[in-house]
């Protein structure tokens, strides 16, 4: 983490914890993080991304909704339409590309991939790859354009004075999410309902929203162990035939957003990271702390992220399934050829 924070590689607090998951469970080392933990940090991301998201932004956003509406919808087409085509070319098993590719709501389609048949060990491990790709890639569009760290090595003060009534109300909007979460039994929650019950309560003064450097590095951490903790040794072992085209599957995924969000720069005018960032395909969690992290416009990448969040909640395990069983009717006539 130092070395990363040295050389002010963006959200370098995510990405040195991810990092280190994923070399601790490669060596053998096994790491539990409680998933209480993990969902409480969710919410303190979302409380943070409350406080990066005006309440203005709504009129922004049915001003500009064909943008928006292109934005959210391509990402989930694009996943769909390359699930499907590389199922179809047979690159891996069944139609597990089909649910691994399909952007962010990853514990819903392991969940729904399980109940197709589908290997939930290999659609883990694409769910959890692309993330990594894509936290690896914005980190080098930043430093290729030239976008430096909001907070610098040596520029963060890490314990800041703070009202003790606004942090108490900040980990009561961020608890809530994760225990809705848990009785409703609809795991996105954790992150959405802080987010946007943060940013209501906040506009209505009820609120105050105070994440300070010392709280959300430690959700930061939280996260980044998460998901390196997933890329444990059997799993690499029993996906070690498939893994180089799991990385082209990947690939060939973030370089299609990443044409799209050429689309948003000449349209729409928005800088190449922004861009990037806003087109991602997930996670929002992860996008969110990276934008938190960098000179971009965070609000605009963060209402993209959460408009294709919904968008993939509404549509995606219905197109996912379709898709899914479009490929499994015709599996002999590809072999045939």
């Amino acid at each position: 983490m130092i070395v990363l924070r040295t050389l002010a590689v963006p959200a370098s607090l995510f990405l040195a914890p991810m990092a280190a998951g994923i070399a601790l469970t490669i060596s053998g080392g096994e790491v539990r993080v409680p998933s209480w933990m993990f969902v409480v940090a969710q919410g303190l991301i979302g409380c943070m991304i409350a406080n990066m998201l005006p309440a203005a932004l709504f009129g922004e956003l049915v001003d500009q909704w064909p943008l928006f509406l292109f934005g959210a919808t391509s990402v989930v087409a694009i996943s769909g339409f390359l699930g499907w085509l590389m199922a179809r070319l047979h690159l891996l098993p069944g139609t597990t590309v089909v649910w691994g590719l399909s952007p962010g709501a990853a514990p819903a389609m392991i969940a729904m991939a399980e109940n197709y048949g589908a290997d939930t060990q290999f659609v883990a491990l694409l769910q959890y790859l692309r993330v990594v790709m894509v936290a690896a890639i914005a980190s080098i569009i930043a430093g290729a354009v030239g976008v430096a760290t909001l907070h610098p090595v040596g520029a963060v003060s890490w314990f800041p004075p703070i009202a003790p009534l606004a942090l108490i109300e900040t980990v009561a909007v961020a608890g809530a999410g994760p225990i809705a979460a848990r009785l409703l039994r609809m795991p996105a929650l954790a992150l959405l309902l802080p987010m946007f019950g943060g940013i209501a309560l906040t506009h209505l003064g009820w609120v105050t929203i105070s994440t300070p450097p010392w709280l959300l590095a430690a959700a930061y951490a939280l996260v980044g162990w998460r998901v390196g903790l997933r890329f444990t040794r059997p799993l690499l072992v029993h996906a070690a035939k498939t893994l180089p085209r799991m990385i082209i599957c990947t690939t060939a995924l973030i370089a299609l957003c990443g044409l799209f969000s050429g689309v948003l720069m000449v349209v729409a005018g928005i800088d190449p990271l922004t861009a990037y960032l806003a087109m991602s395909p997930g996670g929002a969690d992860s996008i969110a702390i990276i934008a938190a992290s960098t000179h971009v416009d965070a609000a605009f990448v963060m209402t993209m992220q959460t408009l294709r969040f919904l968008a993939v909640m509404l549509v995606g395990p219905a197109m996912a399934r379709f898709i899914a069983a479009q490929v499994a009717e015709a599996p002999h006539q590809s072999s045939i050829a």
